[in-house]
């Protein structure tokens, strides 16, 4: 079907509009034959596993692994695009030869048109992709039989995927940041961007208007009370994507950096082959906890680049774009090549002591090697101090901060961040600021946007109506960027 012809379809419906962008112009691949469990046999091919788990999502489990592969081995799990298959991505992602390579398995899962009639992984459906259901207990379940069948490292789990794919395997880091150490987002969405087929279709080709910490409570909000360590996650995105807009790779950035409770300046950036651009962003050790990669002119798609270079990879096909090697980028991002390394440790019993209406009082254990600390607030550094306690003045009454701390040695090197603990000043919040315009000015000036004619509060996504200048509403900011419909009061 014709690109063309595709969108006058997709139109019809809410459904085929949230969805079909992303399976446009695909070529379905016929999957494997199924075959018997695998179990210690596989190896050096591409194979089917039944039986690996109850299966909630109603999913097909396949999986690579090289000869000989180790004991406590990494493993990759990899989804694939709208209407295509695990064969088709195996075959195409260059994948298999960084497995042989560096020695790790990787999974493969698989949804059908029976699951969804473009055989989408269902990103945007809160019944599928959150903790404990769906696709998303299926997903975890293969990875705890792969786990178990090849004795693969538990701290060395992660997940990539393509476009649903990629959306997917956002929601999955939110979901399960115990299971995942990174992730990888090819043309995707960021977790939690949509929670129903109606409101996929805004994420896909608009922004979301919402601040970094809207963003980041999204992840927080999928495992309430998980305090890391989070995933580290690489975000890809080409610039002339026009099935899932360049602005959703911004939008990954802005939630993983504050989930990192890092800023969203880079820590360095570099041109690499293909008129790609990589951005990294540090945690406060100095490693590498976010990285976007952005392509300069590349439509919807996952980078690869075919050749029998060291960073080279892939075979081009129907979104498998000739550009650089994004599996190679991918996989030295998270260690698997052997590159990664040690510091100290992350401080342990990080507590909030005191809070004040202008202050907040920390205490931490020492680490061992440490000659001082670094003190993060929301992302900023505050304080160095050479003792195991802090307190943080000039704040605002009634306002929370997340608070992280690391150890620094005597050669100036940042060991690995705390997990964030909250501190909320006392006294009272400062009054909301409300905003009682015409839907077109309450536009202009940034506190609502709009799509397809009619009007949404930035945040809350509230519908203020149709874009014009006759519908008047009153917007409260709640926080900074937030902003929600008060109608009936301010």
């Amino acid at each position: 079907m014709r690109f063309a012809t595709v969108r006058r379809v997709f139109r019809r419906t809410a459904l085929a509009a949230a969805l079909g962008a992303l399976a446009t112009g695909l070529t379905v691949i016929t999957p494997l034959a199924p075959v018997a469990d695998a179990a210690a046999t596989a190896g050096g091919t591409l194979q089917q596993v039944t039986n690996f788990g109850s299966n909630p999502g109603n999913l097909a489990m396949y999986e690579y692994a090289p000869t000989n592969l180790p004991a406590n081995a990494p493993l990759v799990v990899a989804l694939h695009g709208c209407s295509q298959s695990a064969s088709d991505y195996h075959t195409h992602s260059g994948w298999q030869k960084f497995a042989d390579q560096w020695g790790f398995a990787v999974v493969y899962p698989q949804t059908s048109s029976a699951n969804n009639s473009l055989s989408c992984f269902s990103w945007f459906d809160a019944t599928k992709d959150t903790r404990g259901k769906g696709e998303a207990a299926s997903m975890v379940q293969m990875v705890d039989h792969a786990t178990a069948q090849y004795g693969s490292d538990r701290r060395r789990i992660f997940v990539t995927g393509l476009s649903a794919g990629g959306g997917m395997t956002a929601n999955l880091l939110a979901d399960y940041p115990d299971v995942f150490a990174g992730g990888a987002v090819d043309s995707g969405l960021p977790a939690q961007c949509a929670t129903t087929v109606i409101a996929a279709s805004s994420c896909q080709y608009t922004g979301q208007n919402l601040t970094p910490k809207q963003w980041g409570d999204k992840v927080r909000g999928s495992y309430p009370g998980y305090t890391g360590p989070w995933p580290r996650v690489a975000i890809w995105q080409g610039t002339s994507d026009t099935t899932v807009r360049p602005v959703n790779g911004t939008e990954l950035r802005d939630q993983w950096t504050d989930v990192w409770g890092i800023g969203q300046t880079p820590s360095s950036t570099r041109d690499l082959t293909g008129g790609t651009t990589e951005s990294i962003y540090n945690d406060s050790a100095g490693k590498p906890a976010v990285a976007h990669f952005s392509i300069s002119g590349m439509a919807h798609g996952l980078a690869v680049d075919p050749g029998s270079g060291a960073d080279q990879c892939g075979t081009t096909g129907t979104y498998y774009i000739d550009s650089i090697c994004s599996s190679y980028h991918t996989a030295k991002f998270w260690g698997l090549d052997g590159s990664s390394s040690g510091s100290l440790p992350e401080p342990s019993g990080v507590t909030v002591t005191g809070t004040t209406d202008d202050g907040v009082s920390l205490t931490w254990n020492a680490v061992s090697g440490a000659a001082s600390y670094h003190v993060y607030r929301d992302g900023t550094k505050v304080g160095s101090p050479a003792n195991t306690s802090y307190t943080d003045t000039g704040l605002s009454a009634g306002t929370s901060y997340r608070y992280t701390v690391a150890a620094v040695d005597s050669t100036g090197a940042v060991g690995a961040a705390s997990s964030p603990v909250t501190a909320t000043t006392t006294g009272a919040e400062p009054a909301p600021t409300c905003y009682t315009d015409n839907n077109y000015n309450q536009v202009k000036a940034g506190r609502a946007h709009q799509s397809l004619g009619r009007t949404y509060a930035n945040g809350s996504n509230q519908s203020l109506g149709l874009y014009n200048l006759a519908v008047i509403h009153t917007l409260k900011e709640t926080s900074p960027g937030y902003f929600v419909l008060a109608d009936s009061g301010c």
